[in-house]
């Protein structure tokens, strides 16, 4: 998920996100707010404008657009260094015209957020930082050096330099907040969705390995009876081929096929024919299933389930939905890879809800993203002795927000904490000192429908 040590938001950024027609829609519509302010200063307010220049610049913007809409296809999208300069050339124009028109005694300088803006929600930092500079710089000379705004009588609009140093200031503030706040935004957006994208791949490749296994699985069962009259028909024959000593050894190589084919099928099929009633399991079979795949990795995995007082004996029949074991299966293998020795599963239920609790012996959750688990891309510095215990790793939280995503689709409500205090020494932690994982479900959301109907296998046609 990262490419030469860029982060995946970032890379992203790179690409090919803004639209050529979208850039020219809304140049357009600066074309228009900005003729339609100088024909109002001019006609309604008598203010003496250098026309020639105004429309100069407002013909710049419009040749710019014929000259785009004309050279490139609708669909056309613009690479990094395109959506620059295009933005650029925007930012220059726009200055220009405040330039010619009172520097910042005119209310419309305010504009120059714009381009930033949109250069912190679709380009990359470098680039921003760039036209942000440019901005500043822009809007600075624009106070310094400008053509003065002059009324119908040849009278200077003169505004006190207080508020112009507090108008340049909070255009200065302006570019910086909302080029920041616009930035994050569009990376937190980012990183969810491609977060999000990984959580479907990871369904769906569950999904399928789950149905790959079910077709396999009756593929072998179907096929039983066919393997089963090859293997008796050659056992005949062999006996019928005794005096035929070539013969014979050619049925007997059938017969061994046939059960190599028998064999294969049944190692494929392991997982059990996509049985309807296997499509619902007792609780502790679910977790067991979820937890199968680390179960030998050297670590301990200790199971227990149990009711809460007042709660049926009987515990629950859970659907077993593949969103539901991938994600207990993610959180099981968290558990693992940091664990000491062991990792303790708990299921617990009432009469309303269902309780699972992953617990290991590690170090538990960093203090400094607790509050953070879950989010994707949270990365976090490890200490000398993590990096040793684990050398290679290069977690980016997106394990962990994938299992909280699917199993809060499922109707889970997840809770992660550290079972003691991180500054205890080692001789005063009890057994169970590591990471707590705690999903509750309501009974209703998780539970297999009692005396519900499921209808017969389908045969495989």
């Amino acid at each position: 998920m990262v490419t030469a040590g860029i982060p995946l938001p970032e890379r992203e950024m790179q690409g090919n996100w803004v639209r050529l027609r979208t850039l020219i829609l809304l140049r357009w519509m600066a074309i228009v707010g900005q003729l339609a302010a100088i024909i109002v200063a001019d006609r309604w307010y008598g203010l003496q404008l250098p026309l020639g220049l105004c429309y100069l610049a407002v013909g710049a913007s419009i040749i710019a657009n014929l000259f785009a809409i004309t050279l490139f296809p609708e669909n056309k999208r613009l690479n990094e260094a395109e959506a620059f300069f295009t933005l650029l050339f925007d930012l220059a124009q726009l200055a220009f015209l405040i330039f010619v028109t009172g520097g910042l005694t005119n209310p419309f300088a305010l504009l120059v957020l714009a381009p930033v803006t949109i250069s912190a929600s679709a380009l990359r930092l470098q680039s921003t930082v760039l036209l942000g500079m440019a901005a500043i710089l822009l809007i600075t000379v624009a106070a310094f050096w400008n053509i003065p705004l002059r009324f119908a009588d040849g009278r200077e609009l003169v505004i006190p330099r207080i508020f112009e140093f507090g108008f340049w200031l909070s255009i200065v503030i302006g570019i910086l907040f909302l080029g920041l706040y616009s930035r994050r935004v569009a990376t937190e957006m980012r990183s969810m969705s491609q977060a999000l994208l990984a959580t479907q791949m990871a369904l769906a490749r569950e999904q399928k390995l789950t149905d790959l296994g079910g077709v396999v699985a009756a593929a072998a069962h179907e096929l039983g009876t066919p393997l089963a009259t090859i293997k008796l028909v050659s056992a005949e024959l062999m006996q019928e081929l005794a005096d035929r000593p070539d013969l014979q050894e050619d049925a007997r190589l059938i017969r061994d096929q046939a059960d190599r084919c028998r064999d294969i099928l049944r190692d494929m099929g392991r997982a059990g024919k996509d049985d309807l009633h296997l499509r619902q399991a007792p609780l502790s079979a679910a977790l067991r299933e979820a937890a199968e795949p680390h179960m030998s990795r050297g670590k301990r995995v200790e199971f227990s389930f149990a009711p809460t007082e007042g709660a049926p004996e009987r515990q629950p029949t859970i659907l077993r939905r593949p969103e539901i074991i991938h994600g207990l299966r993610n959180l099981v293998q968290n558990a693992v890879d940091f664990a000491r020795t062991t990792v303790w599963i708990e299921g617990e239920w009432t009469d309303r809800t269902v309780t699972v609790r992953i617990i290991d012996d590690g170090e538990g959750f960093p203090p400094n993203v607790i509050g953070r688990i879950g989010d994707p891309f949270v990365r976090f510095r490890r200490s000398d002795r993590e990096s040793a215990r684990r050398p290679g790793y290069d977690g980016m939280g997106l394990g962990l927000f994938i299992a909280k995503t699917l199993l809060e689709r499922s109707g889970a409500e997840l809770t992660f904490a550290n079972a003691t205090a991180p500054f205890l020494p080692p001789e005063d932690r009890p057994e169970r000192c590591g990471a707590v994982v705690e999903a509750v479900w309501a009974m209703e959301d998780l539970a297999a429908p009692e005396g519900a109907a499921l209808g017969e296998n389908r045969r495989i046609e």
